[in-house]
């Protein structure tokens, strides 16, 4: 490429709080509007906030698991504007003392690792929701907008990532790698749907090396695939305008995923635009070293380093690894199965295959089956008692009813029949029926032996154990052959 791309990321993540950064209001989504609401973040006169402790300690730990520097001291601030939104005008965030700094997270594109510099984590405010008419089923209402205070005041935390990324497809593993790690320290659901992961991007092109363009901010992108999709967009605007001759101008742009372009939302703000000033109702934060020593202590093992243990201690594939540690439950229950039957192999597919699949298909968010229950499914298999395909039947019903192995086996009379001396009897009641099959395979056509260890299957109704059923009219059929000859 003839230019250097520049693309900074501001994440912002709605924390798993019970109750609002500054009052007592609940946090639940999806209630009413303007139902959980107070004084405090409806901005009523008279009322000061009160800091929440858990917000503090949740952005914390974001914080030191991206390797940032604490501010042991740091400060709110009063960032001013008006919008329908924020209720009292100003928006209480964080400026020029934020609760962490000079972080760092490692991405992977393409099979090489690069790190991407946090600059900094900080805690605010949310503002309210507008929802326009055109939204509204009523249609006098459709003329109008609404505004729901019930997300103003939850706490916010901004992760803002230093302009080193290089192209869309590091920004869409920077934001998928950190949204990971989010989860894995359960300080958010990270959902984009419901708005508690949201992500604005600064984006320049320049020329010149080591020197940054007009960078234009881009707003909108509410899923990873337009994320990357819209910063593609307005790198080829940018470039476009370049190759004309012509200058990028300053501005926030939105990202429209009908028409696959960006548009101007209007001119882009500056730090000095928004009259920063020290929030004269709230104290300075003092974060004291036992504190970060606590919290330090309360990180889980992050996904990569998990990753990279599955294959070490497992001997599981990199795919394997993969697929199990993007979720930290999944990786619990893995190794809780693991321990009740050591062999991480079996375990792994079975998880991958039968169980992801049965939660995605039932729309499930938890695995019902315990641990236990899945040990015991496997090591009915280990020892003959279901076959593979029966072992699933039994499973979805462990899912379904929440009965055990033996239970199900026992009601569905599961049980497969390995015994040599059974098969052996059956075998023999098949190739005496079926002497047409018995003279295919002597000439010669394979398929034949098949078709007789089917009839088998079918007269013990699935519950011969397949190796043993195909071994036995393997050994019948080249017995008889030799009686003839």
């Amino acid at each position: 490429m003839k230019y250097q791309v520049y693309i900074g990321l501001e994440v912002h993540v709605e924390l798993s709080t019970q109750s609002k950064l500054f009052c007592g209001c609940r946090t639940k989504f999806g209630a009413p509007p303007n139902t959980q609401t107070c004084p405090v973040c409806l901005g009523l006169p008279g009322v000061l906030p009160v800091i929440n402790q858990k917000a503090v300690e949740y952005t914390l730990m974001t914080a030191l698991a991206l390797n940032c520097t604490i501010n042991e001291n740091c400060r709110f601030a009063r960032k001013n504007y008006y919008y329908p939104d924020l209720p009292k005008n100003y928006q209480i965030s964080q400026y020029d003392e934020p609760l962490a700094e000079n972080g760092w997270l490692e991405i992977k594109v393409n099979g090489r690792t690069k790190r991407i510099g946090i600059q900094r984590v900080h805690l605010e405010e949310d503002a309210g929701k507008l929802i326009h008419g055109d939204d509204m089923q009523d249609l006098e209402e459709k003329n109008w907008s609404f505004v729901d205070y019930n997300r103003a005041g939850i706490p916010l935390m901004e992760i803002v990532s230093s302009p080193e990324i290089r192209s869309p497809e590091e920004a869409y593993e920077y934001l998928v790698t950190l949204r990971r790690i989010l989860r894995y320290l359960k300080v958010s659901d990270c959902n984009m749907e419901e708005g508690s992961l949201r992500c604005d991007a600064n984006i320049s092109l320049s020329d010149k090396p080591g020197k940054m363009g007009t960078k234009t901010e881009l707003k909108n992108m509410n899923s990873f695939k337009e994320l990357r999709e819209g910063l593609k967009a307005e790198i080829r605007r940018q470039m476009e305008l370049l190759e004309k001759g012509e200058k990028v101008i300053q501005e926030t742009r939105l990202w429209d995923p009908r028409t696959k372009r960006t548009y101007a939302m209007r001119g882009k703000e500056e730090a000095h635009d928004y009259r920063y000033f020290p929030e004269p109702d709230l104290p300075p934060l003092y974060i004291d070293k036992n504190l970060i020593e606590k919290i330090k202590a309360q990180i889980p093992e992050l996904p990569q380093q998990r990753f990279q243990r599955f294959i070490t201690q497992y001997g599981l594939p990199a795919y394997d690894a993969s697929v199990l540690t993007e979720s930290r439950d999944v990786a619990d229950y893995f190794e809780e199965c693991v321990k009740l039957f050591p062999k991480p192999k079996v375990v792994s597919n079975w998880i991958m295959s039968e169980i992801m699949r049965f939660l995605k298909q039932e729309e499930l968010v938890t695995i019902k089956i315990s641990p236990g229950g899945v040990a015991d499914l496997l090591s009915e298999v280990e020892k003959g008692t279901l076959s593979t395909s029966m072992a699933k039947e039994v499973l979805e019903e462990m899912f379904r009813t929440g009965k055990g192995v033996s239970q199900i086996i026992e009601e569905k009379g599961m049980r497969q029949i390995s015994d040599h001396q059974s098969i052996e009897q059956m075998a023999d009641e098949v190739i005496r029926e079926n002497p047409k099959a018995v003279k295919d395979w002597q000439k010669g056509k394979t398929q034949a032996a098949k078709f007789l260890v089917g009839q088998l299957m079918r007269k013990t109704k699935g519950k011969a154990n397949p190796q043993i059923a195909n071994q036995v009219i393997e050994r019948k059929l080249k017995s008889l052959s030799r009686e003839e000859t």
